[in-house]
Parts: structure tokens; sequence; C-alpha cells
């Protein structure tokens, strides 16, 4: 991607890839899964030329930045550690910093303003809104209820075996499978059918992914990371619930936008369209200032309506300028 530096930062004993490109206030951009650095290029090139410094790392366990083998090392903790000591690194004199996260980013980006509010000016996140502790139910016990031992975050807990049957479908598969997935509804893999069909089923690519896009996730899942790091996020879900019982009832105190489609798998999880617009979004995040429903688009938004996405950005954090 033209002008964008690359280059590998020494972070919390981890050697972490990041891509940055541009002079001026520093937007940090979370990746989701299975994502990269790479699913933030459109918003590198626009807000880069507008007088931000965008900067994209590849969370741990993604890419070009070190896996650890444990499972252990991918707690909500160990994610906003590293992104907090990589702003020491790269920007110690600036104290607070834009930030915007999508999916496992978004989530991560919340966890960030609870736990870091003083590195964060203010926030935009897509597709995941802040969920409040619920001390009564873990979460991974709370999806295997609803939607029973298919659904995709279920499937990912037993170490190895969701692993051995995305080697068995293809990386190429398993990568187009979840980006073009716009179906308004969960993700289940049973064994032998994931994503509802047969492993050799060709997947159509829509109009704003190409094979080349494609092949640049592939390309890393394939020889750098593996799907394993980005998993272990998930077989982290209990973990992470149990960690977070100090912050039971507190709510997040940093000035935010939220956007998400209206065919995003997450907006039609059950109850989340009432949460979102009935109050309990904004009683537990009291600095929202506006929830934006994209129609006619699905979970990778940021990709599917890149200008659409830019502008909502820019907008909305120049007023912290």
């Amino acid at each position: 991607m033209e002008g964008v530096e690359h280059r590998v930062i020494k972070v919390n004993g981890i050697n972490m890839h990041v891509a940055e490109k541009g002079e001026g206030p520093l937007i940090l951009f979370i990746h989701g899964f299975p994502e990269l650095w790479y699913s933030w290029r459109y918003q590198i090139a626009a807000l880069s030329s507008k007088g931000y410094r965008a900067v994209a790392p590849d969370l741990r366990g993604y890419g070009d930045t070190d896996a650890p083998d444990l499972i252990t090392s991918y707690t909500c903790f160990h994610i906003v550690g590293d992104l907090v000591q990589l702003l020491n690194i790269i920007a110690p004199n600036e104290h607070k910093v834009l930030v915007v996260g999508h999916d496992w980013g978004a989530a991560i980006a919340w966890y960030m303003c609870l736990f870091r509010p003083d590195k964060v000016k203010a926030m935009f996140n897509l597709s995941v809104p802040f969920i409040l502790h619920n001390p009564q139910m873990n979460p991974i016990d709370g999806w295997r209820a609803i939607y029973g031992n298919d659904y995709y975050m279920c499937r990912f807990q037993e170490p190895g075996e969701i692993e051995a049957e995305f080697a068995e479908m293809g990386t190429e598969t398993v990568v187009k499978a979840f980006l073009t997935y716009r179906v308004p509804g969960p993700i289940m893999l049973p064994k032998g059918k994931p994503f509802g069909h047969s492993a050799d089923t060709p997947v159509a690519l829509p109009s704003w992914l190409s094979e080349e896009e494609v092949h640049y996730y592939v390309s890393k899942f394939d020889n750098k990371s593996g799907f394993t790091g980005g998993i272990n996020y998930y077989r982290n879900l209990h973990r992470n619930w149990e960690l977070m019982a100090p912050w039971t009832g507190c709510d997040v105190k940093v000035a935010a936008k939220f956007v998400v489609g209206d065919l995003d798998l997450v907006y039609h999880m059950p109850g989340m369209k009432e949460y979102i617009h009935n109050g309990g979004f904004k009683k537990d995040v009291p600095t929202l200032e506006e929830v934006v429903v994209m129609e006619g688009v699905g979970h990778f938004i940021h990709m599917e309506k890149p200008d659409e996405i830019n502008n909502l950005i820019y907008d909305f954090f120049r007023q912290f300028d």
C-alpha cells in the first residue's frame, strides 16, 4: 500500500508489526477476526490525507506480530497492555489518542476505555457495542444456551479442533467465508458442514473484496500466524469474564460514536437491537454521542462502505483536534 511505513516494535516481550501513515493527531486502528492491519487500508489512506497519523498494528497472534503459544497470553489485559505500551513507545508525548475498533478490536477498545481512559481522547467503534459485565452468566455458557454447541464461539473453545477443520477447508475458503458472511444471524460451524455448506462450495466475492485482497490475508495466515492466535481471543472469553469482576457496574466515560450495519450478525443477536436503541447502551456509555445503523451493510462495514465510514470518522474526530 503506497506511502505506508511498516516497522516491528518490541512490545511487552513480543515483536509487534505496525503500519502507519501521515502526521498529526494519532488515530489507533484496532482490527478484529480474522483480520489484520490491512483491514484498515481505506481508513489509513483517507485519514492520513486529512491531517492524522494513522497507526494500525497486527494484534498479538496475527500477521507479522508474534503469536505466543500459551492460550492464557491472549486475555483482554494482554491485548490492551500491548496497545498502551505501543503508544508509550511511538507517541510518548501524546497524552491521549483517538481510537477506532471493529469486531474484537471494538471489544478491545471498550476495554481500553475502562482500563486506561487517560489514554483515549475519543473512540469510534464498529459492529460491537459496549456490553456491561454480567456477573451472573459467563458468555460461553450464555451463547451455548442460546445457539447450541455448533455456534462458532463454542466451536472455537477446544484447542486444535477447529484449526484442524480449517486446515482441511483451506485458508482461502475460511477467509472468504468469514469476510463475505452477511447473513443477519449466527455463524454456525457444524462438523463437516461449516457455514452451512460443504467445504468445497465456491465462495463468490462481493464487489468490495478482490481476489488480490483475499490473497493478502491468506498469505499471512498461511505463512505467518495461522488462525490459532486469533481464535485464542475467544478461548479467553470465560477468563476475561472472571478478570472483569472488579469492573462490574462500571460505565464508559470516553466520548464515543458507534456504527453498525443492519445485516451485521452482532446487530441481530438476541436483545441487541433493544439494548442499542432503547436506552441500555446509552446508560452504560453516557458519553455516547450517536449510533448510526447503515442499511444493507454487513459485518465488515469498514471495507464494504469505506467512503461513508471514513467521512463519519473524520466528522466525529475533528471536534477533538
